[in-house]
């Protein structure tokens, strides 16, 4: 027999035993758990830096076999790792996203395969998109798809086939479409029946005629370049009104400049602005209705429009919007009904005051075949040319896409190509484009013969005619020493007969034997306007030829530029 005392010692140390391993049991469970907790978080930070380092050597292959995609902002975007084949980046804005899937996917697949020596896919996301297995997300769209595309008659009591009978066929059902409540005045003008009685209908399906009809294609809408910002535009004599105007639509749409018409030649930065301005406002309101589009493009949409009879929905996309922005608004011309359909838009959106921004080629009475009462409203807010950039504005332009490409050019390329490219910008950045390209490939730097060698012997021949031909300094000294005026007086302001023919003979000869622009010539005259230029161009050529001798003395200073060359000292006192 066991004494009770004993029993009971017992008994106590078992539980404490018990305790004991239980509280150690804990405590590695707890220790544990810190550990892998430090592993995965370690873990999760090796992820990151691999991650980090295969966007950035996927960025710099793309910089270096497509420098046509090369953004400053792609260094805002974000590596979210691998998943079911795909790799994924997120991107700062829906529009960034975009952008990245219309012009940069291919690239960047190609690049991500080179990294990882497998076959993977980018997917890019906007900044609220999840991140998920795109399995999942196709499985996801489908089951989405097909539930929408499933027949408004499912869920009434139209018998259902049954599977059971051999032959039995089912017919397609009819496509149907519910208007929206918002879109009650519309759809209601075009059935010419009451808003109230439409919308008491709303809950019944409206079933089309045919099936076969096909809906009003609204996909015309341009993209937005994230590049093109206001922040990125080269302002300059030529384009500050319009970048000014540009600027104020942005900031205070329907009510600073309505409509806002801008014009110019191609490739000047009409496009440019226009983007600047949807970019800021989106920005600054993200659930603003903005539709932007081609001339080109509203025209097909509103043939599609009349053949398929889904007018309504084409004025719903085109009217009831906050901002309308359309480019190559010339292409109007000669489009009767097209400028019908135009001209009500116009109205039903400026009575709303909601911003219209029109750019074209030429101004708007310069538009042939154009109705005079579009002439007029297009007339009634602002016009703003763009014009051919000077000769600083290409120098800054050259420079700010250089960087923009991750370039430093010297200093003597830049100012040969701008003097060589004097018509607009996309040939500046396309000169560019060539530079960067030719130098990736040849394995040379960017100087003055590797310009020559990639835009071309026409760009070789005038690097070499800027040694031997006279300078813009070179005519000035000789008209100086020729007529005997000093040079301060022909930069100054006087206009006296003995000061003013020198001056006019001075830009004659400055636009004859240089590249410069009007603009140019004119700064170097004593910083006059390039309407001054064109009338001393003019009134030189005119008079040289009635005046004997005005056009000996200009005879007489050409064959003095003629002889030496820049370096040459005048030897008139």
């Amino acid at each position: 027999m066991i004494p009770v005392g004993h029993t009971v010692r017992s008994i106590l140390l078992i539980q404490t035993q018990r305790v004991l391993a239980s509280t150690s049991r804990k405590q590695y469970a707890q220790m544990a758990l810190r550990d892998r907790q430090s592993s995965r978080d370690q873990g999760r930070t090796n992820s990151r830096e691999h991650d980090r380092s295969v966007l950035e050597d996927v960025l710099a292959i793309t910089r270096d076999v497509h420098p046509q995609h090369t953004r400053k902002w792609f260094e805002e975007l974000e590596p979210l790792g691998m998943a079911s084949g795909a790799f994924g980046i997120r991107a700062k804005t829906d529009m960034h996203r975009d952008y990245l899937r219309r012009t940069c996917l291919d690239a960047f697949n190609d690049a991500l395969r080179d990294v990882t020596g497998q076959l993977l896919a980018v997917r890019f996301l906007g900044p609220n998109d999840a991140w998920d297995s795109p399995v999942t997300t196709i499985k996801r769209n489908a089951k989405d798809s097909i539930a929408s595309k499933a027949p408004a008659q499912a869920a009434t009591s139209a018998p259902k086939p049954d599977p059971s009978v051999v032959g039995t066929t089912t017919q397609e059902q009819p496509e149907t479409t519910t208007p929206k409540a918002s879109d009650s005045n519309i759809w209601a003008d075009e059935a010419g029946i009451s808003a109230n009685e439409l919308q008491s209908r709303s809950s019944t399906p409206i079933v089309h005629a045919s099936s076969e009809r096909a809906r009003l294609d609204t996909s015309g809408a341009l993209p937005i370049n994230p590049d093109y910002a206001f922040d990125d535009f080269v302002i300059g004599p030529n384009n500050r009104l319009a970048h000014a105007a540009s600027v104020a639509v942005s900031e205070n749409p329907g009510y600073a400049y309505n409509p806002l018409f801008i014009h110019g030649g191609v490739g000047l930065g009409k496009t440019h602005l226009l983007q600047a301005i949807c970019l800021k406002i989106t920005q600054e309101n993200p659930d603003i209705n903005l539709h932007y589009v081609s001339c080109d493009g509203f025209m097909t949409q509103f043939m599609s429009a009349v053949q398929s009879g889904q007018m309504a929905e084409f004025r719903h996309t085109f009217r009831d919007v906050d901002l309308l922005v359309i480019d190559d608004i010339h292409f109007l011309a000669k489009r009767d009904r097209t400028q019908e359909e135009f001209f009500h838009t116009f109205n039903a959106l400026y009575q709303a005051n909601k911003q219209i921004i029109l750019s074209s080629d030429a101004s708007p009475e310069e538009i042939p075949d154009l109705e005079e009462r579009l002439v007029s409203r297009f007339m009634w807010g602002l016009v703003a040319k763009v014009e051919r950039p000077g000769f600083e504005t290409r120098i800054e332009i050259l420079k700010r896409k250089a960087e923009a490409r991750g370039l430093t050019l010297p200093e003597p390329v830049i100012t040969e190509i701008a003097h060589y490219i004097d018509t607009n910008i996309r040939e500046l950045e396309g000169a560019i484009t060539k530079l960067q390209i030719y130098a990736n490939v040849e394995k040379r730097p960017i100087d003055l013969d590797l310009a020559r060698d990639a835009l071309g012997e026409e760009f070789a021949a005038a690097v070499s005619a800027q040694g031997t031909g006279p300078t813009i300094g070179r005519i000035i000294t000789e008209i100086s020493g020729y007529y005997s005026v000093k040079r301060t007086e022909l930069l100054g302001k006087r206009r006296h007969k003995s000061i003013a023919l020198p001056r006019q003979v001075g830009m004659y000869l400055a636009r004859k034997y240089t590249r410069p622009s009007l603009e140019e010539v004119g700064a170097h005259f004593g910083g006059r306007d390039h309407t001054t230029v064109m009338h001393a161009v003019k009134t030189i050529t005119t008079r040289s030829k009635e005046d004997e001798s005005l056009h000996s003395d200009v005879l007489a200073i050409e064959s003095r530029l003629r002889v030496g060359n820049n370096n040459e000292v005048s030897n008139y006192a």
